[in-house]
């Protein structure tokens, strides 16, 4: 059956593992070419075959690209190997991202750059890279992940809330601009997702930090993936899987002063 991703090519990247890996197997199953771009090449290769596994149709090529995002040079290159290979970008998703939980003090300071490098900029370089395209063809999508941390500032995420919210603001004001052009900009907040970052942040995050995070629900990347695509699909700006996510875009400068009175109950009982 034809979808609104047959034959189209996606990139996205971070796309080995999570939330990225989820959400390109399910666009291969809508018809989709694929390029994965992230560092490692295992996991690439290995996320590679499970993507392939799930293509709709024999012809769909699916590539994985080594890179790091953080490096202009070598994202610049990512985004013209893919395009290069398979052809056009219709869409990119940069789900690339990393996150270390932590006490600010005893955070060095070359993880608040590392992280700004990888969330922020890895992200911006790869827009600016796959975008003349776009501009050419006055058609596209570009999503940006962000997270629930780009909404609202969290206990214990000093070094990576400041980076989503970054990534809103680039959202925002690329918007209206690449409107004019044909290319739609959508920004994505994720709740909490089983995902090996997340087990990651576990092994580092402030006690408080965990007993604030600890009464939310947690998502699969696949269901996150689902309400992505279908957020892609409706041309929606914001994408907010689940009422939380949703409440919280909508209503966070509301809703600020009385997280934050709860948090504030929680570190106080933490103590």
């Amino acid at each position: 059956m034809s979808t609104n991703f047959d034959q189209k090519h996606a990139i996205i990247t971070g796309g080995s593992s999570g939330i990225g890996k989820a959400t390109a197997q399910l666009l291969a199953s809508e018809g989709a070419h694929i390029s994965i771009v992230a560092r490692n090449q295992t996991k690439l290769e290995a996320a590679k075959a499970e993507i392939e596994a799930l293509r709709a149709h024999p012809n769909q090529r699916v590539i994985a690209i080594s890179a790091d995002v953080a490096d202009r040079v070598q994202a610049q290159q990512a985004m013209k190997t893919a395009i290069d290979q398979i052809g056009f970008v219709n869409l990119l998703i940069t789900s690339a991202g990393i996150a270390q939980p932590g006490y600010f003090q005893e955070l060095s300071t070359e993880v608040f750059e590392r992280t700004m490098a990888v969330n922020y900029f890895g992200s911006l370089y790869c827009i600016r890279a796959a975008l003349p395209p776009m501009q050419q063809q006055r058609q596209g999508d570009i999503v940006l992940i962000s997270s629930g941390a780009g909404l609202i500032g969290i206990y214990g995420y000093t070094t990576y809330s400041p980076t989503k919210f970054a990534l809103r603001g680039l959202a925002e004001s690329l918007r209206g601009e690449l409107k004019l052009m044909g290319v739609n900009v959508s920004i994505v907040y994720p709740p909490d997702t089983d995902t090996p970052q997340l087990e990651e942040e576990n092994k580092t995050k402030p006690i408080e930090t965990q007993m604030i995070t600890g009464t939310a629900k947690i998502w699969s990347a696949e269901k996150v993936a689902f309400e992505i695509v279908q957020g892609i699909k409706k041309k929606s700006f914001v994408i907010t899987p689940g009422l939380e996510m949703t409440l919280l875009s909508k209503l966070h400068s509301l809703l600020a002063p009385g997280i934050n009175w709860y948090m504030d109950r929680i570190v106080a009982k933490s103590q």
